[in-house]
């Protein structure tokens, strides 16, 4: 089944397009202190080999904003720039050469420090990302609505959005988060009917690792699959590079994207006789970036094994000490069970 995308309009972020029948790209970013300009840099090239198309940095000061160009200069993705309340610091993220803004244009002043922000953005061609969580609404929302209801995060989204349309500048992504996976789900859904906006998709302050991406498969998932959403975040209390794996995994599983191979295991039963696990564990750590778009199979009984992963390009069925060897369902050759993830991986790397 084809996923029918909505569709908005184009933003491009430097080279990096967002929207219209661009792929729907993945984003990260930095828990440095952006001020340390080469742990920031390391941690951005860390997200680059893993997948990262865009980054964004904290700028809760003026030191930050002029390390962006220096970190620019260090990383290959465009960079944006989190600013939250001070236009001054917009400015000067965007003089240091900010690639984007996240920035809520409510939040930072009085009309004259939007309309001095706006006309930076037209003259360098830099789009702002508008975005509204559940947990930061305006007071009068909140009490319009009596709680954060997906139309009160449109309500607000929209607000901020206008006092930057009314000055002729459209050049924006949208985002509307919740930590609440249905409350995110159907916020995200009127704003697709209402705009045509791109929309940054994400479950803001998922959790951990563990639980983290667990939410944000079910809520970007969902949002994906009805063909809502234009570029994700998964955010995580971690490494920020799992960002990256579990955003790829997501766009992977539903046929979205392609990085590489995809890995199916069983979950083993009283059948097998080798270490499944500890198999499928080295081969998914080998073909984490190998870029092949190949469907590798791990199946724990040489009876059902091939034949339950028949659309697989090759893949191991264990049997009792040892496992049969197979492509698209046939049968090749057995293979003793301390060998297994070795022929494994020839076949795939003469593939």
């Amino acid at each position: 089944m084809q996923i029918i995308r909505k569709k908005t309009h184009t933003v491009y972020v430097d080279d990096v397009p967002i929207g219209g029948d661009s792929p729907i790209t993945i984003q990260s970013m930095t828990n440095t202190d952006t001020k340390d300009i080469q742990k920031t840099i390391t941690q951005i090239k860390a997200l680059e080999v893993a997948g990262c198309e865009i980054v964004r940095v904290a700028v809760p000061d003026k030191e930050s904003a002029l390390a962006i160009k220096q970190i620019k200069a260090g990383v290959k993705i465009p960079v944006a720039a989190d600013v939250q309340y001070d236009h001054r610091l917009a400015l000067l993220s965007m003089e240091s050469g900010a690639d984007k803004l996240r920035i809520n244009p409510g939040t930072i002043g009085s009309l004259d420090n939007v309309a001095k922000v706006v006309k930076m953005a037209k003259e360098r061609n830099v789009p702002m990302r508008i975005g509204v969580n559940a947990g930061s609404l305006e007071k009068h929302i909140l009490q319009k609505y009596g709680s954060p209801t997906p139309e009160a995060l449109l309500e607000s989204a929209l607000g901020h959005v206008s006092l930057v349309t009314d000055l002729g500048y459209d050049n924006i992504v949208l985002s509307l988060k919740a930590s609440s996976v249905p409350l995110t789900i159907e916020a995200y859904k009127l704003a697709s009917e209402k705009t045509d906006f791109p929309l940054h998709v994400g479950i803001t302050e998922a959790g951990t690792i563990s639980s983290g991406k667990v939410k944000s498969a079910v809520g970007i998932g969902t949002l994906l699959y009805m063909g809502i959403g234009d570029t994700i975040r998964v955010s995580l209390t971690g490494d920020p590079v799992e960002e990256i794996y579990c955003a790829k995994d997501i766009l992977q599983s539903l046929n979205i994207r392609k990085f590489g191979i995809d890995i199916i295991s069983c979950p083993t039963c009283g059948r097998t006789k080798v270490d499944l696990v500890k198999i499928a564990t080295q081969v998914e750590t080998l073909c984490k970036n190998i870029d092949k778009n190949l469907t590798v199979a791990i199946m724990g009984c040489a009876v059902n094994g091939p034949g339950e992963a028949r659309e697989a390009d090759v893949g191991i069925a264990a049997g009792n000490n040892e496992g049969l060897l197979f492509k698209k369902g046939e049968i090749m050759f057995k293979v003793p069970e301390d060998k297994l993830v070795e022929t494994l991986m020839k076949e795939i790397e003469s593939l």
